[in-house]
């Protein structure tokens, strides 16, 4: 493929290959960094003693997906998707892994092997065709399967398993992950309907659709993720029955 090639892929840019063709999905990034911005300051804030290398790392991913994604919405080329894509990628297996070890105490050994499975998973639900699975909701159809949401689903159900656990142990970040769970489920929403609402929803005459949205609810979903880590990342998993405080 034409590097130079353009990737019309949301309502949005419909058909327009310049630079300034996506203005809510480029500037709405803003968000990503604002969110990495105020975790950073609450992390150089919490006691020298804490480790902190792998929390930092994930706020400079958070503000990396923020550029990547900017990047992608005005060039809008191959090499744009992939500075798009592929620090959303690193983050999900990172924080997976982190909040597996970290939070639900697993070991080592069992989440290197959960990280490499839940990468499959992401790989093969990046491939599922609506159609070859029977469904025929325009909503599924359109484009593609859910718009090309339909691999972000294994991690909106790791979020609600993690969260889940999390709970039962009563462990401090469950309230950060199943709330940017239920975010992020109207995030994907979003990010699936953006073609099929896109004449519906239009500023000052032109159609804009719902993807700029999926940036500003998945920016929050971000900030409450790596806000857990934040706060709570140093303290380890709970025991049953009790719970830590800050």
């Amino acid at each position: 493929m034409d590097s130079a090639a353009k990737i019309f892929a949301y309502c949005e840019r419909g058909l327009d290959p310049s630079f300034w063709a996506e203005p809510f999905n480029a500037i709405t990034n803003i968000g990503f960094i604002i969110g990495a911005a105020f975790a950073l300051r609450e992390l150089i804030a919490r006691p020298k003693t804490e480790p902190k290398l792998f929390r930092y790392f994930l706020v400079l991913t958070v503000f990396v997906i923020g550029i990547g994604s900017f990047l992608f919405h005005t060039y809008a080329t191959p090499w744009a998707s992939a500075a798009d894509v592929i620090p959303i990628g690193i983050f999900m297996l990172a924080y997976l892994g982190y909040a597996l070890y970290a939070f639900a105490g697993l070991p080592l050994l069992l989440t290197l092997p959960a990280i490499a499975g839940f990468a499959w998973v992401i790989e093969q639900a990046m491939q599922v065709q609506c159609d070859a699975l029977g469904f025929s909701l325009p909503l599924l159809q359109k484009t593609n399967c859910l718009n090309g949401s339909f691999g972000y689903l294994p991690a909106l159900a790791a979020m609600l398993l993690i969260g889940a656990w999390l709970t039962v142990r009563r462990h401090p970040t469950a309230p950060y992950v199943l709330g940017a769970s239920l975010v992020f489920m109207i995030s994907v929403t979003l990010r699936a309907t953006d073609r099929i609402w896109c004449n519906d929803i239009s500023f000052m005459g032109k159609a804009i659709g719902t993807h700029f949205l999926w940036h500003m609810c998945n920016s929050t979903v971000l900030f409450l993720l790596v806000l857990a880590a934040v706060r709570h990342g140093a303290h380890g998993p709970v025991p049953a029955g009790t719970r830590q405080t800050a």
